[in-house]
């Protein structure tokens, strides 16, 4: 009666046991196969680091040292409409080595597109902007964006006109991003070639579109390693604070890929991320 006992208290507990590992395997897989944290990470770094160079250029093409309360471009847009009316810019095309600052202030100061920005960004190149291989050097200074403080390096060089006749930039980024309240630090690297499809003759940046092209690897907030491709060239018009369309797949290491889609809804914030077979809706930043 006692060894009965002993073997079936046995199966009892082999059962026990197989039935909380595959629950826990599925927990697993089920967490994993719905995690849209590294695309989400990835448009986060993407959004604001193409934001930097939109700035740098509607601040080049202002043209001299002014606030942008009072700025207008030769469309009679203003300027502020891109940066904000708390904004200062001081430009320096005197010397060999140009500068240019543009000052948030400390405080944070809120933007048309609704986000929140306080420090400098800093920019400096050899020669006019426009010219084949000039490389504008951008670096920040205590630069927040919604309290994520944005940091590294970011390197544009001009690689003159494609056979469209449109001209071609080269993005290189090595940066962090530190979001707000301590959600961990998130890391990114890119080689992005950026295409100025319409609007290079005016000088307005507001009609101006973007096809974006390239690949990058990161690290998430959660610490979560992963590598970028962009499938369908990523469309930005300037006029708009979000990518319009285009796709691209995040791929976290021993996981599976996400494809994050930008849709083709026009100007908002909607995406979405597809994992194997299954589709979420995301709100992108």
């Amino acid at each position: 009666m006692q060894t009965k006992r002993s073997i079936l208290l046995g199966i009892m507990s082999c059962c026990l046991i197989a039935t909380t590992f595959t629950a826990c395997k599925k927990d697993s897989k089920d967490k994993t196969d719905s995690d849209t944290v590294p695309a989400q990470d990835n448009s986060l770094a993407e959004g604001n680091y193409n934001d930097v160079n939109m700035m740098v250029d509607a601040s080049v093409n202002a043209g001299a040292s002014f606030t942008f309360r009072q700025a207008t471009n030769e469309s009679g847009a203003r300027v502020e409409d891109v940066l904000g009316g708390c904004t200062k810019v001081t430009l320096d095309t005197a010397n060999t080595a140009c500068t240019l600052t543009i000052d948030f202030g400390t405080t944070n100061c809120k933007g048309p597109d609704e986000r929140y920005r306080r420090g400098k960004i800093l920019a400096t190149w050899n020669g006019k902007y426009r010219d084949k291989n000039t490389v504008v050097n951008i670096t920040f200074d205590n630069y927040f964006v919604n309290d994520n403080q944005i940091k590294g390096t970011h390197k544009t060089t001009n690689l003159g006109y494609n056979t469209a006749q449109h001209l071609v930039y080269k993005i290189e980024v090595d940066g962090s991003i530190v979001k707000a309240n301590n959600g961990g630090t998130i890391l990114w690297k890119s080689t992005r070639e950026r295409e100025w499809v319409t609007g290079s003759n005016t000088l307005s940046i507001l009609d101006d579109t973007y096809s974006i092209t390239g690949s990058a690897s990161g690290t998430t907030a959660e610490g979560s390693a992963y590598t970028i491709t962009i499938t369908q060239p990523l469309v930005r018009k300037m006029n708009c604070y979000w990518f319009e369309s285009g796709k691209l797949n995040v791929t976290p290491a021993g996981r599976l890929t996400r494809t994050l889609d930008y849709g083709n809804t026009g100007c908002d914030s909607k995406g979405t991320v597809t994992i194997g077979n299954t589709t979420f809706d995301v709100t992108l930043p």
